[in-house]
């Protein structure tokens, strides 16, 4: 079947990160937001500088273009997309934030039309249409079941549906990469500059932290957020959308909305 390896690579891309909500969830209950990120970001990078001097067989130097999207993909896709995530989730929790995140394969096939000029075939403007009045249909019931709570709940929507944003930029973007340049080079310098700009706010939040106060077990899902979530669907996911039009990778988010509508 065509693309039959494209599809795979997205279905476990998408089966591992969507894991994130219930890892997330635990690592914000221990860590602080910005040194949680900074840490499993540098586990990230330790894996991906051998992986990468293995693919390249030199580090690779990229052409300006190329350095600048993965730039603002570092900055979009994955600062901004963690902040947002991470801190909606003190505020809505999983089963309601992914509720919102249902509108992530609207929000690919609407930035990909823009930006792109991708076709919108009639079943994706359904899906467009019928993922927003969703939503807005579960979130008029939410509402109504939190009376008190609607400012707090109000946020927490509003952050999680900036990470939506984020998100779908983060994989239209990499179509306006280099073709010449490899899944694993583009995965490995997101990674390396997103844990840049964590590091200062996690240096901040770290002089307060007690470290020394946490026990293996605390330090597990910063290692598995860094080397599966990060470097595992990273590479899957970037390997499979340089073969697929970004709405139609925007498809296979459907196993992360399903993992995050069932936790809790």
């Amino acid at each position: 079947m065509k693309n039959f390896k494209a599809y795979l690579y997205l279905t476990l891309a998408m089966t591992i990160v969507g894991s994130s909500l219930v890892v997330g969830k635990i690592v914000t209950s221990t860590f602080p937001v910005f040194l949680a990120s900074c840490l499993s970001l540098f586990v990230a990078s330790v894996i991906f500088i051998p992986l990468l001097w293995q693919s390249e067989g030199k580090f690779p130097k990229l052409k300006k273009k190329d350095l600048l999207i993965i730039f603002l993909q570092a900055l979009i896709g994955t600062f901004l997309y963690r902040i947002f995530l991470l801190y909606g989730l003190r505020y809505i929790n999983a089963a309601e934030s992914g509720i919102i995140t249902s509108t992530t394969s609207a929000a690919i096939a609407i930035l990909s039309y823009l930006l792109l000029r991708e076709k919108l075939k009639s079943n994706k403007i359904l899906g467009v249409i019928f993922s927003v009045m969703g939503v807005l249909v579960i979130n008029i019931g939410f509402n109504q079941n939190t009376a008190g709570q609607n400012s707090t709940l109000a946020l927490g929507v509003l952050l999680i549906f900036a990470s939506v944003i984020a998100e779908a930029l983060f994989s239209v973007l990499a179509k306006f990469v280099s073709n010449d340049v490899k899944p694993t080079t583009m995965a490995a310098f997101i990674t390396i500059f997103s844990f840049f700009m964590f590091l200062p706010f996690a240096i901040y939040e770290g002089t307060t932290f007690d470290l020394t106060s946490l026990r293996f077990i605390d330090w597990l899902p910063i290692f598995y957020y860094g080397a599966f979530v990060t470097v595992i669907s990273f590479s899957l996911w970037f390997k499979g959308l340089a073969k697929v039009e970004a709405s139609t990778a925007g498809i296979f988010l459907a196993p992360k909305r399903s993992s995050m509508s069932s936790y809790l």
